[in-house]
């Protein structure tokens, strides 16, 4: 049977791989500068050992040969969450792009799959996303191109808002003419199949008039055990549409946007680490590091991907492929 070879880039811990975590598919290389992140993802694909230099200096030569290149390239420089810098960003990460776009000059993969907060196609009035575009074209994709900004609660059947950029570019027509992205789905999936309401976990994680400035307001807006909450800076937000709002990677960091839950016993806390993970689509089969701190796994579950939405993709394209 053949195998289509993918080379991971900004891998993170390898929420796009497990979307395309199928027989048809063969991961060859993982890139990830984060060594935490790294650390999880070599936990998860003990078979690839994670590249964890700064994508900037590694060569072409030193990447084998692929068929698919997986990209959920940085995406603060271009987020609402952010400074929306963009291409401008003071660390450099909106320029990792056109790293990309050098190893895409050279190895001319079949097919190039990238995620990106919905923001990237707003940004600078629509420069930024413009840029992207038309560097793909000048490397061989004109015309060849599939955008789409899917909502993961529409097309994964994931009880979280979140809505993000997937571009698939083929350099054969062929490919691209067979192609078709996901159509929405039913949202079926409830909040309590990815949250138990009903557990007791870790001290830690509740919220008491001890370790909370602003437990007092909580006590008086979270009242419904069957939703997700925030605490907005100075005031409680429901969603009042039954599903988690967007987990961002600063969920780890206390107070501002981390999501809130009334359990059944009435006690308001925080979502656990694997309960960010369920609501991101991860299998039950994924590993969390046992010795690794709160901040850094909230950090990588808000910076993946909604593994669901990306298999959708990732078996249209192995249809077409095959």
């Amino acid at each position: 049977m053949k195998k289509y070879k993918c080379a991971s880039f900004f891998a993170g811990v390898g929420g796009i791989d497990f979307g395309f975590g199928n027989d048809k598919f063969e991961v060859v290389y993982a890139n990830e500068f984060d060594e935490k992140a790294a650390d999880t993802y070599e936990l998860n694909f003990p078979k690839i050992k994670v590249d964890r230099r700064d994508i900037n200096v590694v060569r072409n030569d030193e990447i084998p040969e692929f068929d698919i290149m997986l990209a959920g390239f940085p995406c603060q420089a271009f987020s609402i969450a952010g400074h929306r810098q963009g291409f401008d960003d003071e660390k450099g990460r909106g320029e990792l792009f056109f790293q990309l776009a050098r190893i895409i000059e050279d190895k001319k993969p079949r097919v190039i799959f990238l995620e990106n907060v919905k923001n990237l196609v707003g940004h600078d009035n629509g420069n930024t996303y413009r840029v992207i575009i038309e560097q793909l074209e000048l490397l061989g994709y004109k015309d060849k191109i599939e955008p789409l900004v899917m909502n993961a609660m529409h097309y994964g059947n994931v009880p979280q808002n979140r809505e993000r950029i997937y571009i698939v570019a083929f350099r054969e027509e062929e490919d691209y003419k067979k192609f078709k992205m996901p159509k929405p789905i039913e949202l079926k999936s409830k909040l309590s199949d990815v949250i138990d309401f009903d557990a007791k976990v870790d001290a830690k994680y509740y919220y008491n008039s001890t370790n909370c400035t602003f437990h007092k307001e909580l006590k008086e807006k979270v009242i419904n055990s069957d939703t997700v909450y925030q605490w907005r800076r100075i005031y409680v937000r429901e969603n009042k549409s039954n599903v988690c709002p967007t987990l961002t990677a600063n969920m780890g960091t206390g107070g501002h946007n981390v999501p809130l839950i009334l359990t059944k016993d009435e006690q308001i806390r925080k979502l656990t680490p694997r309960e960010c993970f369920d609501i991101q689509g991860f299998p039950d089969t994924f590993k969390l590091p046992e010795d690794m701190a709160m901040t850094h796994l909230y950090k990588q579950a808000g910076n993946s991907v909604v593994v669901k939405v990306v298999k959708r993709i990732a078996d249209n394209i192995v249809e077409i492929l095959s």
